[in-house]
């Protein structure tokens, strides 16, 4: 069995130990609203305050010659505790003897995975695209973990905040009622139970929303829904079982300041943070959402290897109704428009660039605890995390063309029981997540999985850890590879 073991610059070896959560300002945490593993700051609450706007650090990769930190020793290194990053260290714990570590700026879901809606959705996937495998095995692993906590005499809903809503697609026009119904006949030729329903039908099982004549939707009734808090205590408690055997540990409030070689062209041997020095004996794996690409740019400036992964943020706003019972929505709902980012300037045309463009579409659940959460805006503007009412107004004007209901109300009257969240989905210019590993190195990457992190999670931890194990993979991982990635 692999284990722990700590290791310093002086020729005496010391004894092997276990180590745990290295957290020098553990404190409790709710939610907060913006995350960077390399620099900025993070409120402890979830508030609409203004949040500083911060941007990642570069990153550097450097020699081994120069280290002076304590010293830790993993088979792999895990860079980021979000979804993704937490994930994989725990497929790495399950599959294998080896030891992991997992290293975080902050701590674990303080970035896009706490921001989201935490849907798994198969809805607004498209069978045949370059995600749809990932997906359709991923959703058969949410599955399956929630099947094994029922079998163990628990309640998914209570430990992953799992709920089986199904997903509706709402269309607004005779053209996207044509659309919503092949893609229906998609779905089910995929083997995805799938059916349309009549504006007849959508009043049926959704009182609350406005239907005219000419809007149906697509039905997709096995798909889900998660907590995002609730599902990565859960997964953290499964990895710290390890601890006792000396195979795992968290580094969290402990950021990231380079990546240490042997040499020019040497294989990385370490992940240097600003209080440790983590030594990986087979592997670090770089999970760290839209500061991936910084990392990765620095990664080897001093040699032939040239990675450039073109991922970047694009800031999202969802809007949450505590103890709201105005509207109650049955199932996930997402307006067809979503899927194709309907825009909307945010700005007079003549001083807006594309980059800046926004992209408001109306989605609706209910989560675990009962608030109904609202969105949703998709934005670039860099590293900026700070709350923007004008697009709270623009998700609760499109919210209410849908809910008749909420134009009676005014966002001022419930200023009180509202909360906001902002996240910064790491988008692809491609629209594929980076899964794989670096040519010519021993250094693997996920990330770029945009909204679909937590949806997308279990199937690709799994394929990272069968990369990592050479293990033959269950889904074909040729579309995401780091390989022609650059833009």
């Amino acid at each position: 069995m692999a284990a722990i073991s700590l290791s310093s610059s002086s020729t005496n070896p010391k004894k092997a130990t276990n180590y745990g959560v290295y957290s020098p300002c553990a404190r409790p945490f709710r939610l907060a609203l913006r995350s960077s593993l390399f620099g900025s700051t993070f409120p402890g609450t979830l508030s609409a305050e203004k949040p500083r706007v911060s941007g990642p650090r570069p990153l550097s990769s450097t020699r081994l010659n120069a280290v002076s930190a304590s010293h830790h020793s993993f088979d792999v290194v895990v860079v980021g505790a979000g979804i993704i990053g937490l994930s994989i260290a725990r497929q790495l714990l399950l599959e294998s003897d080896l030891s992991v570590a997992v290293i975080d700026r902050a701590v674990p879901c303080s970035g896009a995975t706490g921001a989201g809606q935490g849907y798994i959705w198969m809805s607004h996937k498209t069978p045949g695209s370059d995600i749809w495998e990932l997906a359709v095995r991923s959703q058969k692993l949410w599955e399956t973990l929630a099947n094994s906590i029922e079998d163990q005499g628990l309640d998914p809903l209570d430990v992953l905040g799992w709920m089986r809503t199904g997903s509706l697609v709402v269309g607004g026009t005779r053209e996207d009622t044509v659309k919503l119904k092949e893609r229906v006949k998609q779905l089910s030729e995929a083997g995805v139970r799938a059916e349309f329903l009549s504006s007849r039908e959508l009043r049926q099982v959704e009182p609350a929303l406005l239907v005219q004549e000419e809007r149906g939707a697509a039905l997709v009734p096995g798909d889900s829904q998660l907590d995002a808090q609730r599902t990565v205590a859960f997964i953290e408690k499964g990895n710290r079982k390890f601890q006792s055997q000396g195979r795992y540990a968290e580094f969290y409030h402990d950021p990231v300041v380079s990546l240490l070689r042997t040499g020019d062209k040497g294989e990385v041997k370490a992940v240097q943070t600003s209080k440790n020095t983590l030594y990986s004996k087979k592997a670090v794996v770089v999970a760290t959402g839209c500061w991936s690409g910084s990392l990765m740019h620095n990664l080897f400036p001093e040699s032939d290897i040239s990675v450039d992964i073109p991922v970047k943020p694009r800031k999202g706003h969802l809007l949450v109704l505590e103890n709201f019972d105005s509207v109650q929505v049955n199932h996930g709902l997402m307006e067809f428009g979503y899927m194709n980012h309907q825009s909307l300037l945010s700005g007079p045309t003549s001083a807006v660039t594309d980059e800046q463009k926004l992209s408001v579409s109306m989605t609706a659940i209910m989560d675990a605890t009962g608030n109904l959460v609202l969105g949703s805006s998709r934005q670039f503007v860099g590293f900026n995390t700070e709350v923007d009412e004008t697009i709270i107004d623009c998700i609760w004007k499109r919210a209410g063309e849908f809910f008749p209901k909420l134009r009676e109300i005014s966002l001022s009257e419930i200023r009180e029981c509202r909360k906001v969240r902002v996240g910064l989905r790491p988008y692809m210019p491609d629209g594929r997540p980076v899964i794989g590993q670096v040519p010519c190195s021993n250094v693997f990457v996920a990330a770029g999985h945009e909204g679909s992190g937590l949806s997308l999670a279990l199937g690709t931890a799994e394929m990272v850890a069968d990369m990592v194990l050479g293990n033959p993979l269950k889904v074909d991982s040729a579309p995401f590879a780091v390989k022609g990635r650059s833009c």
